[in-house]
């Protein structure tokens, strides 16, 4: 693969943001790929923004992806995807969870909450919001919803077979949660 694929991940605390993105490079690091990871946790703990940029290829050099450059901005939140939007390359894929979360601004009154899906479309950005909390219901577990939406994204990064996926879940994920995981991130690539 001579082109480097550039994936950011984003959303808030305890969204998964970081095991997706240790999945995802353990995926990638299995394909055979030089992989490099960069993370901002910032307030994670207080539900603050957390990123990550993941970048795998032949030989890959840096670890942040530039603005214009993502092939995929993979979203746990709407907001969060907004504000990663300008990261996407022209041909590049927003992946979302359909999920709101309202910061302190608006909960307090400050701010209102943007209409994300609007905004999105005047800016000609193409995106999938997937209805990830109802398919994480019908699992029975509300904490895969990050397995879920890296299903989705494994479809725009066909280099990476399902077995490396798999794998990389099965080394990451916890024993007693697995089958639950597998399960979500098969329903996310069936999306």
């Amino acid at each position: 693969m001579e082109k480097v694929k550039n994936v950011i991940l984003c959303g808030t605390g305890g969204q998964g943001i970081l095991l997706a993105s240790e999945v995802l490079c353990s995926a990638a690091w299995r394909a055979g790929f030089d992989v490099k990871k960069s993370e901002v946790h910032g307030m994670a703990q207080r539900g603050g923004a957390v990123s990550s940029h993941v970048r795998f290829g032949s030989r890959v050099h840096s670890v942040l992806v530039e603005k214009g450059a993502a092939d995929i901005v993979l979203a746990m939140e709407k907001m969060e995807a907004l504000r990663w939007a300008e990261f996407l390359s022209p041909e590049g894929k927003l992946i979302a969870c359909d999920l709101r979360i309202d910061p302190m601004t608006v909960n307090t009154g400050q701010a209102t909450y943007p209409e994300v899906n609007k905004i999105l479309e005047e800016m000609n950005i193409p995106n999938l919001m997937i209805p990830v909390l109802d398919i994480a219901r019908e699992l029975g577990n509300m904490r895969v919803v990050n397995v879920i939406l890296l299903g989705a994204a494994s479809k725009q990064l066909p280099e990476i077979a399902e077995e490396h996926w798999l794998a990389a879940i099965e080394e990451r994920v916890p024993p007693k949660a697995l089958q639950v995981n597998i399960e979500a991130f098969r329903r996310g690539k069936a999306l």
